[in-house]
Order: structure tokens, then sequence, then C-alpha cells
């Protein structure tokens, strides 16, 4: 019988995978890789193993998670050394918990691996301290969407200081109107970090009014940073700058 090593890739650059994750990556006779995982990253594998791009299509989600299971259950029950590389960290919205509840029911061996999550690298990388003294005692995670597509519930962070959403770029004027409706202010200030830690990382920095207005031009894969944190950014780069020279 074979192992299944769930492995965070971070948040894109090869250099903030932990040592641990590189190295089940060369021991690995099998890689199912997601679709954010770095070409890059690949490339800490052996090019001799067996990798299955398993990145999802929207639609398809479901179908294709239950194909996951299948490969994963096939390649441990042939003996392989198999890891399942997700982007970010395993268990924060990566649906690393139900594969590994999936693969426990049929005693299959499994290790977990953290990674480095994209909603804590992407605003600290940009110069956004999530949490802040003085400005920001709290921060919350949210995905955009919930099983089976539905919304969630936005009244839930009215108040928290500092909001982190993942996958919300598509739905973002609809997230802010919500988030709005529900008592945050037009106001607020707000950045989206695309490509977080690639060379192709952007930063655009705007308002919560602004995005629900329809206002803000961004691209997927971004993360969503709303709070007073966000305005600190120009003094953290500043100050980075300044350590540097």
């Amino acid at each position: 019988m074979g192992k299944v090593c769930l492995v965070g890739a971070g948040p894109g650059d090869p250099e903030l995978l932990t040592l641990k994750a590189a190295r089940r990556l060369r021991e690995a006779e099998v890689v199912l890789y997601d679709r954010l995982v770095s070409a890059e990253i690949l490339t800490l594998a052996d090019p001799e193993a067996i990798f299955i791009d398993t990145g999802k299509e929207e639609g398809h989600a479901e179908a294709i998670q239950q194909e996951i299971h299948r490969l994963l259950l096939q390649y441990a029950w042939e003996g392989k050394r198999v890891v399942r590389l997700k982007g970010g960290d395993p268990f924060v919205f990566g649906r690393g918990g139900e594969e590994v509840l999936f693969l426990r029911q049929h005693g299959i061996d499994v290790e977990v691996v953290p990674g480095i999550s994209s909603s804590m690298a992407a605003p600290a990388l940009a110069g956004i301290p999530v949490t802040h003294r003085g400005v920001a005692a709290s921060v919350t995670v949210m995905t955009a969407r919930c099983k089976g597509g539905t919304e969630a519930d936005w009244s839930k962070v009215a108040r928290v200081d500092t909001l982190v959403i993942l996958m919300g770029v598509k739905w973002r004027e609809r997230i802010a109107r919500h988030l709005l409706a529900c008592g945050r202010p037009a106001k607020e200030p707000a950045a989206f970090i695309e490509r977080a830690t690639t060379a192709r990382e952007r930063v655009v920095e705007t308002t919560l009014g602004a995005i629900a207005a329809g206002k803000v031009e961004v691209e997927s894969p971004a993360v969503l940073v709303l709070g007073a944190v966000v305005k600190l950014r120009g003094a953290m780069l500043a100050l980075c700058a300044r350590s540097m020279a």
C-alpha cells in the first residue's frame, strides 16, 4: 500500500516552499497538482514522476474532485508515493480536509505538509500587515463561494477589522454591495493583490465603494484585503526601501 502526502505549495514563489514540501516533491512517484501551482515548483519534483494536472474548470468542480479522489486511491493502492500538490495551504479553502477523510476511510496513510497561504502571504509581501496594534486586532479569511456554489453570509464579517477574501474577483461588485449593506463604510480602504509573489504581481489600491460601483479592473487570481491596515502600505514599503538602501 502506498502513501499520499498533501503538500501546500505556498502562494507561488518556489522559495516560499517549506523544506519538507520540497523533500516530499523530490520523493514523489506521482504528483497531482492544482492550477495555481507554478511550473517552477513542479521542476523540483523527479522528472520521471507521473504528473497529473487536476485544475478545476468552472461548472465541473465536483466531477473533477471525484476524479481526484479516484486517482489518489488508485495510485496509493498501486503502492506509489503520491503527492497531492495544492496552492497555498491544503486546509485553507483547498478541500484538503475532504481528501484526507476520503483516503482515511479507504485505509490509506496520509501525511499533511502545511503551506503558506496566500491569504497571509499576499498582503504581507504587498506591504499590508493584516493585524496591527491600534489599527486591527482581528482578521477573518473568507471564500467568495461556499459548498454547492452558494454565496457566503457576509453579515458575519460586518464588524471584523481586516477582511481577506479569496477567489472573489469574479463576484467583487456583488460582494462589495453586500458588505456595504451590512454596514461596512464605502470609504473603507481596499486592495487587490494579483498573482501574489510572482514576477507579474500587481497591487490595486481602492475603496469598498469603488469596487461596488464597478470602477475597479482586476484579474484573477487575486486576493482582496479590506480594512484600515491597507492605509499602512505606503509607510511599510517606504520603511522597507530605506532599510535595504
